[in-house]
């Protein structure tokens, strides 16, 4: 199958792409280099820089034809979100509604969506949280991505490509931006691998559900191979502290050391964590990699790069 991804390049992107690659497919990706890097784009896929937001993206769409099509371009950054609330909605939401109208002209049967399960359901009043849980998010991003399913769905309903939403819990792994806001796995491996303790903001104690990468690649391999309409949580549903996972990663790294702990950052989730379980009954997908084997290999592969 033709199967396009948009963001490719990107953390989640370039893992999907891979394990598209590898389940026999051809595989087209669409990434702007914003944030995605060139060493992530796997040889055997083809490559158009694009900007989702652009007419040459939808003319890209209409030319190519994809059958089906991986969207994870997005902007990410909780933060930037709140800083600049525009951006995020025209790259999430505006950006979502050209890639639909165009798979929608070019015939595409089914879109794949990575939404987000950590911040759409924003505070939780069940832990975990089902996809029928209200969704009532406290950030522009969390807000941006749950019009975009909005967005999707109408086409969905009136012709266009089937539907499914992937709301992924925390999700960490090689090829994060250890550099960035959107990953605390990543950030602390950055640090530990150049000799400084990981900064923890607050008390630690604040929970989330970690999911590595490979694992969400799967679930859109199993969401294509079902062609399943609907929303799915794709997580853990274990709650696992930042104090947890800065120990792990200290004890793994061999670093000589704590972490280092600084006032908690306004607006952040206590807790957060979603039940996987639809998607283990309709997908026939499930979490794998234990989160300290996880941890090993995310540290390793930074190690990896140091050493480069």
């Amino acid at each position: 199958m033709k199967i396009l991804v948009t963001g490719g390049a990107g953390f989640i992107g370039s893992h999907v792409a891979d394990r598209m690659l590898t389940a026999g497919h051809e595989v087209l990706i669409a990434d702007d280099l914003s944030t995605g890097r060139e060493r992530n784009l796997p040889s055997r896929a083809a490559f158009t820089r694009l900007d989702i937001r652009s007419p040459a993206f939808e003319e890209y769409v209409l030319r190519e034809r994809p059958e089906a099509v991986c969207h994870l371009a997005a902007q990410i950054d909780v933060r930037r979100s709140v800083a600049d609330p525009l951006l995020d909605a025209g790259i999430n939401v505006l950006g979502s509604l050209r890639l639909a109208k165009a798979a929608a002209q070019a015939g595409c049967r089914q879109i794949i969506f990575s939404s987000t399960g950590g911040a759409i359901y924003g505070e939780q009043d069940v832990f975990p949280a089902g996809e029928e849980h209200p969704c009532r998010p406290v950030s522009p991003y969390g807000a941006s991505k749950l019009c975009a399913e909005a967005m999707l769905g109408y086409f969905a309903r009136t012709g266009g490509p089937a539907l499914t939403c992937l709301r992924y819990a925390n999700v960490y792994g090689p090829r994060q931006d250890p550099h960035g806001e959107a990953g605390v796995v990543a950030i602390f491996c950055g640090r530990l691998l150049q000799g400084q303790a990981p900064t923890i903001y607050g008390d630690g104690g604040q929970t989330r559900d970690f999911v590595y990468v490979g694992d969400v690649a799967e679930a859109n391999l199993r969401a294509l191979e079902r062609g399943r309409d609907g929303v799915f949580n794709i997580g853990t549903g274990l709650e696992t502290e930042v104090n947890t996972i800065a120990r792990l990663l200290i004890e793994a790294s061999g670093f000589q050391g704590a972490a280092r702990y600084a006032p908690g950052k306004p607006g952040e989730q206590r807790r957060s964590v979603i039940d996987p379980g639809r998607a283990g009954r309709e997908l026939g997908w499930r979490p794998t990699v234990p989160l300290a084997e996880g941890l090993r290999r995310t540290l390793e592969f930074f190690r990896g790069l140091e050493a480069g």
